[in-house]
């Protein structure tokens, strides 16, 4: 499906980027590396040139420990390069494991991603989750160079959940067995 080995590390690229999390590095670099597989119902269109190649039907793109969960996607080429990758569905999943080994889940109803000008959109119920916090609202706007990230200010509202640094483990101590209990 993907002759040139660098179209195949693009769009690895640009699935993980879409996990970004303000302040969190989270493709697993390994996973660049990795085979890739995209199965869906039907495919069509090139991975060449100029052009979109359009996927549907329960796409599932698997890179290492990257996911893709989505009804449906686009592969947008220029020059025969990745331009833009577009994942939608009721909802579009992602998940992968970071270098540290922490998981991302990320779900929306669509995914997109510039890959020209390294912008990540999630719109349509996005959220955002990682043991590090949580980020959900209507649409989060994520630059994968400067890692900024800009979501509300639309008249939606964003709700961000940041777990504090030194969270102390749970420890599971049973509780002291009663007098007389057997």
């Amino acid at each position: 499906m993907f002759p040139n080995p660098r179209n195949k590390a693009r769009l690895a690229l640009l699935v993980a980027a879409s996990l970004l999390i303000t302040g969190a590095a989270l493709a697993k670099s390994s996973d660049r590396n990795q085979p890739m597989t995209i199965d869906a119902a039907r495919s069509e269109g090139s991975f060449e040139n100029d052009g979109v190649t359009h996927l549907s039907g329960d796409v599932v793109v698997v890179q290492g420990t990257l996911e893709v969960h989505a009804d449906n996607g686009e592969i947008h080429f220029r020059n025969g390069e990745i331009a833009r990758a577009v994942f939608t569905g009721n909802q579009a999943r992602m998940k992968q494991v970071n270098d540290d080994g922490t998981p991302v889940d990320a779900v929306a109803d669509r995914i997109d991603y510039d890959v020209i000008n390294n912008i990540v959109t999630l719109t349509g119920n996005y959220r955002i989750t990682s043991p590090k916090g949580s980020n959900a609202g209507q649409k989060m706007v994520y630059n994968t160079v400067t890692g900024k990230m800009q979501s509300g200010g639309d008249g939606t509202r964003v709700h961000t959940v940041i777990q504090p640094k030194n969270k102390a483990p749970t420890s599971q101590t049973p509780a002291p067995a009663r007098p007389g209990a057997k």
